[in-house]
């Protein structure tokens, strides 16, 4: 992928924005489009708060969506159960066992469980502000389903979406996990898309819905 910006279509941020805020005036639906290559979680993170703060504080700053790749690294949400930090087999309850883990670990403002990231998986982070949009995290993350279903299927890959379940799916194994964080209604993290890659270092925790596989043969389908 080429470094540069481009603009999202307008009916994209239109489907996001709830029919209940049509009387309020919305943004043009202009998404700012950053390649970074590949870098580390920290600097990556730095970035998303730097620019949340932006917007926070300047209604006007553009939204944004960076794609990068991360060097390794283990993420984990913001829940007092860190038990998916620790290797199959291993479990103990609400207690955080990463001693053995091969990567740093981050504890981070999204949703969700243990997952990793790492070279050859496509990350994601938008950075919207939902205020002229609904305030509606429901269908923010429906929204960002539909957009990896979309771009699946540019390249002949069937998804799917699973009842009750957050991610896309093709079949049962698991190929893009979303975990998204928001302050003061901008929304920070996103998604992370399998593409080509070692995904090993998931055999080192149990990854967000432990009980479904995540996809470890997907087709190199971003160029």
């Amino acid at each position: 992928m080429n470094g540069g910006a481009s603009s999202c279509e307008p009916d994209i941020r239109a489907e996001l924005c709830s029919s209940k805020t049509a009387s309020q005036e919305l943004r043009p639906p202009n998404l700012h489009v950053r390649w970074l290559g590949r870098i580390e979680f920290a600097r990556a993170l730095a970035l998303q708060e730097e620019i949340v703060l932006k917007k926070r504080d300047d209604y006007s700053v553009e939204d944004q969506l960076l794609l990068l790749e991360h060097e390794p690294v283990y993420t984990i949400g913001r829940t007092p159960d860190r038990s998916s930090l620790s290797a199959p087999g291993r479990i103990r309850s609400g207690e955080l066992d990463a001693g053995h883990l091969p990567h740093p670990v981050f504890a981070i403002n999204r949703g969700g469980q243990a997952t990793y990231h790492g070279p050859g998986q496509l990350m994601g982070y938008p950075i919207i502000d939902l205020r002229g949009c609904g305030q509606d995290l429901h269908k923010y993350l429906r929204w960002l389903e539909q957009l990896l279903i979309d771009l699946l299927a540019e390249f002949e890959v069937a998804s799917s979406r699973r009842e009750s379940l957050t991610g896309v799916w093709v079949g049962d194994r698991k190929i893009a996990s979303i975990g998204v964080g928001v302050r003061h209604w901008i929304t920070m993290h996103g998604f992370a898309l399998n593409v080509s890659g070692d995904l090993s270092p998931f055999n080192h925790i149990v990854p967000c819905i432990g009980d479904l596989r995540v996809i470890r043969e997907a087709q190199p389908i971003i160029v």
